[in-house]
């Protein structure tokens, strides 16, 4: 059976704050919070039954000498423990499936979230920080969820005892409803620094592991260049940074734990003391005083929910700022039209910096970028030789519409077109791109899981990939882990262009597609792409001249402009900026090929 989805509809989640957010949580599930606070309410009221119920035994059994009735009392007493272990136990039982709830719908509402942002992450946020959130701050978004069910049973136990000690002594009554505000007070600025020095902790916990992230990714190049000694230290110097700010965090937990306990523990010793001497006094009986001291030790335990709670809510409320963040990272327009929010019951504002919907080409169409000046024929394979990579990049994702431009497609704004269609049509694959776990057959079906064999088995030839699959143990049939680290960076690459092949896209843009292959292999995978490719608009960016040779038409960019375009021989004679460019023997950088 297929893993069954605990919310593949998460809902919409109300980012006006990070306690709205967690406000959100909690009314997606309102009968479940009801039970918890009901279970609860029960399980720390009846916590005071049992003081009462031994007051009886004393008054009523031992000091009246009555065997039949301390009997019966301390059967009671047997009773109301076993119905609060029942209470507690459903009580944490109901707490944990909260919990878990909320913590599921978080991730499927971040995850959700990123999967529409797309591309546009990694350059608005880190990977560690991203990580962070879905991780940590996710779990503790969630746990403040748990006082729910306590916090309201804490809040009507402290009534409770209230009024059942008004009953014994107004004075003492009066001892417990200024005494529990005050135990808040005490720690209220404690909770305050906590939030201060979390944020930060947080902040530099998301940093140092964006850059780890970034040292694991790079390490062989870093090794390369003789760069993994520097690097290794400055982490050092971060993570000792971030130990001492962990130490900050830890020791206002320490206060704030301490204080939870012998706070609430002084209460129970003054209150205790003032019973003892009306005892002695004759003003309360000693049944009175044993129910008293039971009372207050019993509202302990929701003195001791109560401050946690506001330990948990603290850290929460840290944590639902983080993700409401990351929520609030948007796609830079590419999504295409989008309505502004306005005030309930107002019109609707269009948002004058997108674009007005338009009609995607019904078929085959020019691709135009009016800010390098380049046009990519329909059906033609088209080469650009870029003097800077980032130039070839920065081209490459406003013609797969990954960042804001005003290209065209077929004489319509490309960003006005549902982005649904775009993704579907054009396909903008990366040399680099993430491979997933799973065997090889199923990360070369990414975009085509209905593929077969023998589709499969050209998309392997047109990127010279068979010898890829010779190689492995089980053929197409082999697991493959996290991005194929198994494979070669030649390997790797030949795959990835297999996989984008097979997904057979209207529009294919290709960056670099070669560049960890030997020139045998590329010559193979020049010739073969474009009979692949035939008949469909392709657009790759290399200065391979092997690549180059193959295209139908050459684009030359420097500076981010086209500054010569036709056939790959035309250029190398009339263009010496691209002769140089592509030109790979230097001794003949400048020698026209006759």
């Amino acid at each position: 059976m297929p893993p069954r989805i605990p919310h593949p509809d998460p809902g919409i989640p109300d980012t006006r704050g990070p306690l709205r957010y967690l406000w959100w949580l909690t009314r997606c599930q309102p009968w479940r919070v009801l039970r918890g606070g009901l279970l609860g309410t029960a399980w720390m009221t009846g916590l005071s039954v049992r003081p009462y119920l031994i007051s009886r035994a004393v008054d009523d059994g031992l000091r009246a000498g009555d065997t039949r009735a301390l009997t019966l009392w301390v059967a009671a007493i047997v009773v109301a423990g076993a119905a609060l272990a029942y209470l507690g136990i459903m009580r944490h039982r109901t707490m944990t499936f909260i919990r878990e709830d909320a913590k599921a719908r978080s991730s499927a509402v971040v995850l959700r979230h990123l999967s529409r942002v797309g591309a546009v992450l990694p350059r608005r946020s880190a990977a560690g920080e991203v990580a962070t959130v879905g991780g940590a701050d996710v779990d503790r978004a969630a746990e403040v969820l748990t006082i729910t069910g306590p916090g309201v049973g804490a809040v009507v136990a402290y009534a409770v005892v209230a009024v059942v000690l008004w009953s014994i002594s107004p004075l003492l009554a009066l001892c417990v409803l200024v005494g529990v505000p005050m135990v808040g007070l005490v720690v209220a600025p404690l909770l305050r620094r906590l939030e201060r020095v979390e944020s930060a902790y947080r902040q530099q916990q998301g940093e140092l592991t964006a850059r780890s992230g970034d040292i694991v990714a790079g390490l062989r190049v870093l090794a390369g260049v003789g760069g993994r000694g520097l690097f290794a230290r400055r982490y050092a110097a971060r993570s000792r940074d971030l130990l001492a700010e962990g130490y900050r965090v830890g020791a206002v937990n320490s206060w704030i734990d301490a204080a939870t306990v012998a706070v609430p523990g002084l209460f129970l010793a003054a209150v205790v003391w003032l019973a003892a001497r009306m005892a002695v006094t004759g003003e309360i009986s000693v049944g009175e005083l044993v129910a008293v001291y039971g009372y207050v030790a019993t509202l302990i335990v929701p003195v001791w929910f109560l401050l946690e709670g506001s330990h948990l809510l603290i850290r929460g409320r840290v944590a639902a700022r983080r993700i409401i963040a990351l929520l609030a990272v948007t796609p830079d327009g590419v999504g295409g039209p989008r309505v502004l929010p306005c005030a309930p019951g107002a019109a609707p504002v269009p948002d004058a910096r997108r674009p007005t919907r338009a009609a995607a080409p019904a078929g085959p169409a020019d691709l135009h970028d009016p800010a390098s000046g380049l046009t990519v024929p329909a059906g033609r394979f088209t080469a650009v030789a870029a003097t800077d990579p980032a130039d070839a990049v920065a081209l490459a994702d406003r013609l797969g519409r990954y960042v804001v431009g005003d290209v065209t497609w077929g004489g319509a704004p490309l960003t006005g077109v549902g982005l649904d269609e775009v993704r579907t049509r054009i396909l903008f694959a990366e040399h680099d791109a993430h491979l997933f776990a799973g065997t090889l057959r199923e990360t070369l079906r990414g975009a085509r899981p209905d593929a077969d064999d023998e589709r499969i088995g050209a998309a392997l030839h047109a990127a010279s990939a068979e010898d890829v699959v010779d190689a492995l143990p089980h053929g197409l049939d082999t697991p493959l882990d996290t991005r194929a680290r198994s494979l070669s960076g030649g390997q790797r690459q030949r795959v990835r262009l297999a996989r984008a092949l097979l997904a057979d896209p209207e529009v294919l843009i290709l960056v670099e597609p070669t560049s960890a292959v030997d020139a045998h292999t590329e010559a193979r995978i020049a010739a073969r792409l474009r009979e692949a490719r035939a008949g469909r608009t392709t657009v790759v960016f290399t200065t391979s001249p092997l690549l180059l040779g193959r295209a139908d038409r050459v684009a030359h960019l420097d500076a981010g402009r086209v500054v010569g375009a036709g056939g790959h021989a035309d250029l190398l004679a009339a263009d010496p900026g691209y002769r140089r460019l592509v030109a790979r023997d230097d001794a003949d950088a400048d020698r026209v090929p006759r």
